[in-house]
């Protein structure tokens, strides 16, 4: 029997539990509600990764209508060269009273290449940048080659330029080839998406127009330019300043430095030079804008030569510059001992005044983005888009000079799916060159084999799925078996 005070004690006690538990239940609605809203957020942003073939999808076989429609129509001309030389200085005046993107005028201009710079704005010019062009013509057939000291050439830059060009000089998208040095030292502020910012710092709407407006400027120079002219070329191993950055020793290496000799009758001498290392020998921590070792090579080219040289980024993802060569006296040597070694082989390559030339574009329709959060599951696109520029569609484009194939792609494209383009055309007796950054930007363009590797390249910067570089190759061999006929 209880006493009348444990009654009132149990009474008490049962009062002060009900706010408890009343607290407790609230409590776990709300973690039940957070984790459903948590759960359709997963829901509406991830999907799992698209592993459907590339040969069966909708956007191989819209490409495939347009390759046919394409290779149709292409055309090669042989006849006499006639070509050309131009460019136009991209160095920035900095700590202007205010932005004149038509002069090259700005207050302050962030730096591309690495995000922990965080957008700081450069501190001077450490040596000049340019925007260069190589203009060919055979028999009323053009071919304008232009390139950038910069991280990339964004593709509202090369589609005002293409624009401009036809409006000019009457030239087609597929007779405009478009390469950047891909140096980590250049101007940045030219996307205002996430990920351009977070490589170019923050966005200045007068950057692209000043990019734009330099590129025009050194093609219309090398179309004003064109004379009689010879043409040859040459390659060889440079194995000392290249390494695969991505996969280390268990990977390969296009070691390849590829150049083409334009010699002018009775006028100057230019050099093309690709080489497939990152432009890389400067660190985050530089604060001047720089060309790193492309322009020392083609500062030592044209002081050896008293010509012109243009440097192109070669097949650069996966490969890097030797770990030896680092800072301003790394990119110095580098850049001075590839020019060298160049340079001793000039007087010996072969030069015709008759060529081939052709040229062949390709509307390159591409898998939906898969920006992995996991092995497994990926961001859906309405989610990608917000962070990254992701098109349906790019462009790839092969230029015939020769028995020289001339691929210029819109990515950092794999050293080691270089190698797999170049063999089977050197048993037919072409060699080919790949170039990156050709007027737009889709991310790394990697081996399959590596898309699971977690590492910043396969994992971070490859957008587009793992049948990306399957879809790439396919073309790109199909693209070569139509231009080298």
């Amino acid at each position: 029997m209880k006493h009348p005070s444990d009654e009132t004690l149990d009474s008490t006690e049962e009062q002060k539990g009900k706010p408890r538990r009343g607290c407790l239940a609230r409590l776990g609605r709300v973690a039940l509600y957070g984790i459903g809203l948590l759960a359709l957020i997963v829901a509406v942003s991830v999907k799992p990764v698209d592993r459907e073939p590339y040969f069966t999808t909708g956007y191989y076989n819209g490409t495939k209508k347009g390759f046919d429609d394409t290779s149709k129509a292409y055309q090669p001309v042989s006849g006499a060269l006639k070509a050309g030389f131009g460019k136009a200085k991209l160095s920035p005046e900095l700590g202007a009273a205010q932005d004149d993107p038509v002069h090259g005028k700005f207050k302050w201009l962030p730096m591309a290449g690495y995000n922990p710079r965080g957008g700081k704005p450069a501190e001077g010019v450490h040596d000049d940048l340019w925007a260069k062009a190589i203009a060919f013509e055979v028999n009323g057939h053009r071919l304008v080659m232009l390139r950038l000291d910069a991280l990339i050439i964004p593709r509202e830059v090369s589609e005002e330029v293409v624009k401009a060009l036809g409006e000019k000089h009457g030239l087609k998208r597929e007779e405009i080839y478009f390469s950047a040095t891909h140096t980590h030292s250049g101007i940045g502020g030219w996307g205002p998406d996430p990920i351009s910012k977070a490589f170019g710092g923050g966005f200045n709407a007068g950057i692209p127009k000043w990019f734009a407006t330099q590129l025009v400027a050194a093609a219309g120079d090398a179309l004003g330019n064109l004379q009689p002219a010879s043409l040859g070329s040459g390659r060889f191993h440079e194995p000392d300043y290249v390494r695969n950055r991505l996969a280390k020793d268990r990977g390969r290496i296009d070691d390849e430095f590829s150049y083409l000799m334009v010699k002018q009758q009775g006028g100057t001498t230019g050099v093309i030079g690709v080489y497939n290392a990152h432009a890389t020998c400067l660190p985050g921590e530089n604060m001047q804008l720089s060309a790193d070792y492309p322009g020392y090579w083609e500062r030592r080219i044209e002081e050896k030569t008293g010509g012109f040289a243009m440097y192109l980024a070669g097949a650069v993802g996966s490969h890097g510059p030797e770990y030896g060569f680092r800072g301003f006296e790394g990119a110095q040597k580098m850049g001075e001992a590839l020019a060298e070694d160049v340079l001793k082989r000039l007087p010996e390559t072969k030069l015709s005044p008759e060529t081939t030339l052709g040229t062949f574009g390709l509307d390159l329709e591409l898998p939906e983005s898969q920006v992995r959060v996991t092995d497994t599951w990926r961001l859906r696109p309405m989610v990608t888009r917000r962070l990254i520029p992701v098109e349906q569609k790019t462009y790839l484009q092969v230029a015939r000079l020769g028995d020289g194939l001339w691929f210029s792609t819109p990515c950092d494209f794999s050293g080691e799916l270089a190698l797999d383009l170049k063999a089977p055309l050197e048993l037919r007796g072409y060699h080919a060159t790949v170039t990156s950054f050709n007027g737009d930007y889709i991310g790394y363009v990697v081996p399959q084999h590596y898309f699971d590797y977690t590492k910043y390249e396969s994992r971070a910067m490859s957008f587009y799925g793992p049948y990306v570089s399957p879809h790439f190759m396919d073309w790109m061999r199909r693209m070569s078996d139509v231009v080298a006929k």
